[in-house]
């Protein structure tokens, strides 16, 4: 994927301006083609849906909306990745109304309080999130529908039954008064309609400026912020990210992430549509590898957690099989003789690495954080092609992305076609904040006029994010504004930056870098750490203290790598694992993330 020579090579699209545009041409133009692979129940064999059917099933399930009464209306979806998330995602905002994906592992009472703030009328839901909230909806405020996203292996008809109580009051199978539909139900109602020529949903128009979705941030601080973004904001996504980066023609994209997601639903589902691929809705984070050969698919989506995870049980194999000298060679040899761009050559030079993803991969692609430029140099030169993006939910989200014809292992991007970034605040470095500008920032925040304000300023998206742009226009992402420590010197260190060094080492799993103040009031990098237990065993470290002391010896490793002022100055282990967001960053501000057994002084 990488070439020697940064020089601007796009590929042809096609300009739309609405949602509803691109679905539409998707379907006349490859009508029979699958739009998505699924499972109902694991084990079976894969089913499919063409796009000619998806687009029969959104316009019934539009005009039956619209029947309701709910032209314009704010509803929301939560469940597991399905066509049917998409169906209900893609037939609101393409005339029915405004859609609201929500997070399905929310707490019950934060997706109440998300359903109450985007004052939602109507709620898709997976049978499992229908058992899980359906005796809260009562809760909220103007919620007039619950419809449940039925299959068949779901058995939902019992979800259909009401009961009278005392005072004579009907209320639905959760106990509740929001009248209980089946999404099944109401395709096959509208079809009807259509049938009789009701033509209401089909003819709706839709403009590019209208407000499409409400996505409620799941960032690792503070109060979830809703942002607005209109049909212009996302569609100019996809076009311009579509000029950087070509799914293969009749493609398969394996979606992993969380489909609420902006990375996700942007750059899998809605790029996907507008290229005509393929999705294959995986079976889950532990299915990857078989649902990616059995299905035969060319390209996923990830984060670079998931691709680190990958990187490292390669070489935990190699170790293991004692073949990790032949791999490092063959890597070596790669490198030297550029052959990452030879792929028949390095399908038999590494052929245990490609039976991971079996013969039809395309590239992988890496976004939600920075990943370590070395996983993605080493499984390039092994033949596994993996570029990554940059973004935010307020952009709709890709702000730069490695073109797939020109690509550079350690930097973000280039940022799109009709994106303007400029580094503002510039250090003596040359690091500072990143701003953007262009067709895909937020319209803003949902009834949050001030912080709309302040993130969105004479045109320029506020990142939060610091960063810097080389002289080929590739933008480089140095750690999040909001983490960074700042020293009493007026040093700045990077959380993310010392996190990497750190990571290197194979003692460490997952670590955290903060600034913990010492008795004079300075800030001083601590690092919270939970280990790699299996190669720590492996070394003979049985005890907290053998622990420690290999700990300390990685700490003192990455700390050479790094001027005086950034190295590590204490380091604190935990027994577990660190909580996460949905995209698997850690949550840096979660009081329980703070929690460790020991430090680096328990055992001196």
């Amino acid at each position: 994927m990488n070439s020697r020579k940064y020089e601007n090579s796009l590929y042809k699209v096609e300009y739309v301006e609405t949602i509803r545009e691109f679905i539409r041409a998707t379907v006349d133009r490859y009508p029979d083609r699958w739009a998505y692979m699924y499972k109902d129940v694991h084990g079976e064999p894969w089913k499919h849906i063409t796009f000619r059917e998806f687009y029969r099933k959104m316009n019934g399930l539009g005009t039956a909306l619209l029947d309701m009464g709910l032209k314009g209306a704010n509803m929301a979806v939560t469940g597991e990745s399905s066509y049917r998330w998409v169906l209900s995602y893609f037939t609101v905002c393409s005339g029915a109304g405004t859609i609201v994906p929500i997070d399905k592992n929310l707490e019950e009472g934060e997706i109440i309080n998300l359903l109450t703030r985007a004052d939602v009328k109507l709620f898709f839901v997976s049978p499992k999130m229908a058992e899980k909230v359906g005796s809260l909806l009562e809760q909220v405020p103007g919620l007039e529908y619950m419809v449940i996203m039925d299959d068949p292996a779901s058995h939902c008809a019992k979800y259909l039954e009401t009961s009278e109580r005392e005072d004579g009051t009907v209320v639905n199978a959760f106990g509740g008064q929001a009248k209980i539909c089946l999404q099944t139900e109401l395709i096959s109602r509208g079809r009807k309609m259509l049938e009789d020529g009701d033509r209401t949903y089909i003819r709706q128009e839709v403009d590019q400026e209208d407000l499409s979705t409400i996505l409620f941030t799941s960032g690792t601080t503070g109060l979830a912020k809703g942002v607005m973004l209109s049909h212009r904001n996302l569609t100019q996504n996809v076009v311009n990210m579509s000029k950087y980066f070509h799914i293969p023609d009749g493609g398969r994209v394996l979606s992993v992430l969380p489909i609420h997601h902006a990375y996700e639903c942007t750059c899998t589902i809605m790029t996907c549509f507008y290229q005509g691929a393929t999705v294959v809705i995986c079976e889950g984070l532990k299915h990857i590898q078989t649902n990616f050969t059995d299905a035969h698919c060319n390209i996923m989506l990830g984060v670079p957690l998931i691709f680190e995870n990958i990187y490292r049980k390669i070489w935990h194999q190699a170790e293991k099989s004692g073949s990790a000298e032949t791999l490092r060679r063959g890597i070596a040899v790669s490198k030297k003789l550029n052959l990452r761009n030879r792929p028949a050559m390095t399908k038999r030079m590494f052929k245990p690495v490609h039976q991971i993803f079996g013969d039809d991969l395309y590239c992988l692609i890496a976004g939600g954080a920075a990943i370590d430029p070395k996983v993605i140099i080493e499984l390039e030169a092994m033949g596994l092609p993996i570029i990554q993006g940059y973004g935010m939910t307020e952009n709709a989200p890709i702000i730069a992305v490695n073109p797939d014809r020109y690509s550079k292992a350690n930097a973000a991007g280039k940022p799109m076609p009709g994106t303007e970034v400029r580094i503002i605040d510039k250090d003596e470095t040359g690091i500072g904040e990143i701003i953007c500008k262009g067709p895909s920032v937020m319209m803003g925040y949902y009834k949050d006029p001030e912080n709309t304000a302040k993130t969105i300023v004479n045109g320029w998206l506020q990142t939060g994010d610091y960063g810097y742009m080389d002289e080929d226009g590739f933008v480089y992402v140095t750690g999040r504004k909001k983490n960074v420590i700042v020293t009493k010197g007026g040093k700045n260190i990077f959380p993310e930056e010392v996190e990497y060094y750190l990571l290197l080492n194979p003692y460490i799993n997952e670590v955290m870098v903060y600034g913990k103040p010492d008795s004079r009031g300075d800030l001083i990098c601590t690092a919270i750490i939970y280990p790699e237990t299996a190669a720590l065993r492996e070394m003979g470290a049985e005890t907290d203290k053998q622990v420690c002391s290999l700990l300390r010896a990685a700490v003192e490793e990455a700390n050479g790598k790094m001027p005086p002022y950034k190295r590590v100055r204490r380091f604190e282990v935990r027994d577990k694992a660190f909580l996460k967001t949905t995209t698997l960053k850690i949550k840096r501000f979660e009081e329980e993330n703070f929690e460790y057994v020991y430090d680096d002084r328990s055992f001196r």
